[in-house]
């Protein structure tokens, strides 16, 4: 059966949604979770856009084993050549060349003729290939190119030792029927295609990424480029959930199939979600929480005696098992251990010290932890890979239809003095915000640009997951906090991404 390549680039292009900005670690700690998943490509990022994305490209290249780690550049050859050095340590290791290619671009961004592009593609091409064999090629805005060119520039990219030529979808214009016309007609009018992997990116701005992508498939193409829960600018592209499981569903009548571990979907939709402050909808495809939920009677009944009847997949088949009772308060250090490698994270003993002290404290008001309890720790205490300056020791909350809502906060810093404040808000969530304001200084610089919060189970004692963005100036930073109380929760997340920023302030200045 046919193999399609999966090319992840929640790291590049993922990363680009508005109000997303992962740190280093975070980047890290996804791209080795996209290679345990089983992709063939990851970008992670668009090096030359600072230092910090340079660093990170840079660790994964060299910490990140399995999959191709492929450089984004520019077609000029000072980027290929900086881009070259934040991959050139990866074990296998591509660059993903681009540059507009139709008309209104190249005219009104970058102020060219096609005869220019033309020789942009081949020069920079022929660079970039002492570096490395393995060289992709997009020209952007392929489905609003003119054709004749489209087919000039792919044959002359190739000639000049592009290996994979990626026809982007890039303000997802096209529909499922055109975009596949698309590729057969690449496909019949490129002379050299057959020395190339076709490859498609598919944007969701119709709302046909996924579809686009599939169909592209259906009619040659080789590698699908998506990302997690389907981020990235705009409207987002293709879902590698949906993606992949439409394939694994359908691919008797497809007649391909993707090397895609399909168990470890939900997990790392779940980290990518946390990491990037983004909710799942309940209703997304695959991994929402409606999904495998049966409302209706005559589902139900279905359901009960034959879940094939209204699931076209079974939920444990993606990784779906949120409810298994795993631990109490009885439960040791090894035993932690040992259920966190179960679900597939192997822990070093610093992190797994932090794990334990967050688990017992979680034990002393919820009895019984389940997996998504579990795996709601192991991720918020990954996300918190920064130096913890302050630390929540108390609060209590006073609020109601009755009285001024107020919030008291008792807050410990890196030297151990205990630092509190009462203030009153518009909302418990609010006094709690402006009380941990007063004492945390370094804050005043900082304005609330997002909050968000989801449960991790349905149960009464169900932990509460909070989301908080902070803004300064143009620069976003996230926390994550997680307890059985939201207000808690809502303190623990809000000190977190103060305590980012206060890192990445840190770090600017050395």
């Amino acid at each position: 059966m046919r193999r399609i390549r999966i090319f992840d680039t929640t790291l590049r292009d993922g990363e680009q949604t508005p109000g997303v900005n992962l740190n280093i670690q975070e980047k890290v700690d996804i791209a080795k979770q996209l290679a345990r998943l089983g992709v063939d490509v990851i970008e992670p990022g668009f090096p030359l856009t600072s230092p910090g994305d340079f660093e990170a490209v840079q660790r994964i290249a060299r910490e990140v084993e399995g999959p191709y780690i492929c450089g984004f550049s520019r077609a000029i050859i000072r980027d290929i050549d900086e881009t070259w050095k934040a991959i050139k340590d990866a074990q296998k290791k591509c660059f993903h060349i681009f540059i507009s290619s139709s008309d209104i671009q190249i005219k009104h961004q970058l102020g060219k003729t096609e005869k220019d592009v033309l020789e942009i593609v081949k020069n920079t091409i022929y660079h970039a290939k002492q570096y490395t064999d393995e060289i992709e090629y997009s020209p952007m805005d392929a489905s609003r190119t003119r054709m004749e060119f489209l087919y000039e520039l792919i044959e002359a990219a190739i000639d000049n030792g592009a290996t994979v030529i990626n026809i982007p979808d890039t303000v997802g214009y096209s529909t499922p029927i055109e975009f596949g016309e698309l590729i057969k007609s690449i496909r019949s009018n490129v002379r050299n295609i057959d020395k190339a992997i076709i490859s498609v990116h598919c944007h969701n701005d119709l709302g046909m990424a996924v579809a686009n992508s599939v169909v592209a498939a259906m009619n040659g193409a080789q590698q699908i480029e998506c990302t997690i829960n389907g981020v990235g600018e705009r409207a987002g592209n293709a879902a590698l959930e949906e993606v992949v499981t439409h394939i694994e569903a359908k691919k008797n009548y497809l007649g391909f199939e993707t090397g895609i571990d399909l168990s470890q979907l939900y997990k790392t939709s779940k980290i990518v979600s946390k990491y990037m402050g983004l909710p799942i909808p309940v209703n997304k495809p695959i991994v929402g929480k409606n999904v495998f939920t049966h409302e209706s009677g005559i589902h139900q009944d279905g359901v009960l005696k034959e879940r094939s009847t209204y699931e076209v997949i079974d939920p444990k088949v993606v990784g779906r098992d949120d409810s298994t009772i795993l631990l109490g308060k009885h439960s040791g250090r090894h035993a932690l251990k040992v259920e966190a490698q179960k679900l597939g994270y192997d822990l070093d003993e610093e992190r797994l010290t932090k794990l334990f002290s967050d688990f017992k404290k979680l034990t002393d008001i919820k009895k019984n932890i389940t997996t998504a309890d579990l795996e709601s720790l192991i991720i918020e205490s990954a996300a918190k890979a920064v130096e913890e300056t302050y630390v929540l020791e108390k609060i209590r909350v006073v609020s109601g239809n009755i009285e001024t809502p107020s919030a008291k906060v008792v807050v410990k810093d890196s030297n151990g003095n205990m630092l509190e404040a009462e203030q009153n808000g518009n909302g418990p969530v609010d006094a709690v915000f402006k009380a941990i304001s007063s004492v945390i200084k370094e804050s005043n610089n900082l304005t609330l640009y997002k909050y968000s919060v989801s449960a991790v189970t349905e149960e009464m004692d169900s932990l509460g997951e909070v989301s908080v963005t902070l803004k300064e100036n143009e620069r976003l930073y996230t926390g994550v906090g997680t307890h059985t109380d939201i207000i808690t929760s809502s303190a623990i997340a809000y000190i977190d991404a103060i305590n980012k920023y206060i890192a990445a302030k840190e770090k600017a200045n050395n």
